[in-house]
């Protein structure tokens, strides 16, 4: 219940410049363009359009990364679109006080946010190894250990 709560005041937070404004919500059968989804017909708009479960639900942490980000924006909620919000929530399963996983939640300003992971950035990739060794002052070594491990060459 608390997760809705915290849901539904960052968006009324965040929305406040908005008031007034015509509802808007997304036809993610349509494109998308760089002010968001084009509109639904109102008759087809349904209570489901103004809701995401995902966040309110532990994500997988069974990964290489012991972490899970799930999203909730535009394509998973499509009642924020044209209000240039959305919300994230992010599991970690690794060593927290108490042995459970850490849950965060991120509030952005923009429905479609982009995210990176930085362990897959940085070592996921086909960058030179010497390159990503000056950025991160780790050792040859551990570099294309990483890189092994997350799928990365160079």
């Amino acid at each position: 219940m608390i997760h809705i709560l915290f849901i539904l005041c960052s968006l009324l937070t965040f929305s406040a410049k908005c008031r007034g404004a015509r509802l808007c919500v997304a036809d993610l059968k349509g494109p998308e363009s760089p002010a968001g989804y084009s509109c639904k017909p109102a008759a087809t708009v349904t209570v489901d359009d103004f809701m995401s479960s995902g966040v309110g639900s532990a994500g997988n942490t069974s990964n290489i990364i012991k972490a899970a980000v799930t999203p909730a924006f535009t394509e998973q909620f499509p009642g924020v679109n044209g209000l240039g919000i959305s919300i994230a929530r992010l599991d970690v399963a690794v060593v927290n006080a108490g042995g459970v996983t850490a849950v965060a939640y991120a509030s952005f300003s923009s429905a479609t946010p982009g995210l990176q992971i930085l362990d897959f950035a940085l070592f996921a990739n086909d960058l030179p190894s010497k390159l990503v060794e000056a950025t991160t002052f780790l050792d040859d070594a551990t570099v294309k250990a990483l890189k092994a491990v997350l799928g990365g060459t160079g």
